[in-house]
C-alpha cells in the first residue's frame, strides 16, 4: 500500500497521470506534453505542447484543439505565426522557413486561401491572391533578375490576361495560359519593333503583324516564332514579298515587287527565287529562274 501511494504521489508532483478536469496543469499525452489551461478535461485557453521530435506549439485552445491565436515551431526550424481553428492553420498568419522565406496572408484550411505575399530567399516576391495553397486570381510578382508580371493566375502559373516588364526594356500585354504567352498579345521590344498577333506556347503562333524599327513590316502567318505560311513583307525601301514563307525565310508561290520597278513572280526556295520569272518595269519576261538558276533572255 506504501509502494502504491508512493507512486500516486511522485505521479502527480512530476506529471499529472490523467489531464486536469479544470484550471492550469501539466500532462504527457502519447505524442508529447501540454503545459497549461485545462477546461472540462481538454486543454481550453493558453497552453504550450511539445513533441518528441522537437515540434512546439504556443498558444490558445478550445477542446483539446489548437483554436485562435497561436505560434508552432517546427524542428526544421519553420514557424507560424497567427491564427487557428478546430487544430487547421486557418486566418491570418505569417510562415518564415529557416531560408529566410515568408508568407504573410490569409489561410483557409491549412492552405494559403485569399490575399497574401511571399517573399522568396531568392529574392522573387509574389502579392496578390491565392486559392488552395497556389496562386490563383490576380497577383503581380517581382522577380530578383528584375523583371515583372502583373495580371492573372490559375493554379500556380500566369494564366489569363497579364503584363509582363522586362530588366531589357522588352514588354508583353496579352493572354497567358498555364505560365506561358498564349492566345492575343503585343510584344514590344527595347528598339521600338513590335509583334501583335497570336501566340502559342510561349512563341508567336498564328496570325500577327511585326512592325520592325527600321520600318520593314510583315503581316500574315508565324509558326513557333518564324514567319510561316502565307504572308506579306514590306520594306522600308519600298520592296515587298506577298507569298508564302517557311521557318522564317519566303519559301513557296510568291511575288517579288521591287520599288525600282522589276519584279519576281513564281516559286521561291529558302529566300531565293527557284522556279520563276523576273519582269523589268514594264512586265516583259527579262530572266526566268530553274532550280535556282538564272536565265537571263537577250
Amino acid at each position: 500500500m506504501k509502494r502504491l501511494i508512493s507512486i500516486v504521489v511522485f505521479c502527480f508532483l512530476l506529471v499529472s497521470c490523467e489531464p486536469p478536469q479544470d484550471g492550469h496543469g501539466t500532462y504527457e499525452y502519447d505524442n508529447g506534453t501540454y503545459v497549461g489551461a485545462y477546461k472540462d478535461g481538454n486543454m481550453h485557453g493558453q497552453g504550450t505542447f511539445t513533441t518528441p521530435d522537437g515540434n512546439k506549439y504556443v498558444g490558445e485552445w478550445k477542446d483539446g484543439k489548437k483554436h485562435g491565436r497561436g505560434t508552432f515551431t517546427y524542428a526544421s526550424g519553420t514557424k507560424y505565426v497567427g491564427e487557428w481553428k478546430d487544430d487547421v492553420i486557418h486566418g491570418q498568419g505569417t510562415a518564415t522557413l529557416p531560408d529566410g522565406s515568408k508568407y504573410v496572408g490569409e489561410y483557409k484550411d491549412g492552405r494559403q486561401h485569399g490575399q497574401g505575399t511571399v517573399t522568396l530567399a531568392s529574392g522573387n516576391k509574389y502579392v496578390g491572391q491565392y486559392k488552395d495553397g497556389k496562386k490563383h486570381g490576380r497577383g503581380a510578382e517581382v522577380y530578383a533578375s528584375g523583371n515583372k508580371y502583373s495580371g492573372s493566375y490559375l493554379n500556380d502559373k500566369k494564366h489569363g490576361q497579364g503584363t509582363s516588364t522586362y530588366t531589357d526594356g522588352d514588354k508583353y500585354v496579352g493572354e497567358w495560359k498555364e505560365g506561358q504567352r498564349h492566345g492575343h498579345g503585343t510584344y514590344t521590344f527595347s528598339d521600338g519593333s513590335k509583334y501583335v498577333g497570336q501566340w502559342k506556347n510561349d512563341k508567336s503562333h498564328g496570325q500577327g503583324t511585326d512592325t520592325f524599327a527600321n520600318g520593314d513590316k510583315y503581316v500574315g502567318e508565324s509558326k513557333d516564332g518564324e514567319k510561316h505560311g502565307q504572308g506579306t513583307y514590306t520594306y522600308a525601301t519600298g520592296d515587298k514579298y506577298v507569298g508564302e514563307w517557311k521557318d522564317g525565310k519566303s519559301h513557296g508561290q510568291g511575288t517579288d515587287t521591287f520599288a525600282t520597278g522589276p519584279m519576281y513572280v513564281g516559286e521561291k526556295k529558302d529566300g531565293k527565287p527557284w522556279e520563276g520569272n523576273e519582269y523589268n518595269k514594264n512586265r516583259n519576261v527579262i530572266a526566268t529562274y530553274s532550280e535556282g538558276v538564272k536565265k537571263p533572255i537577250n
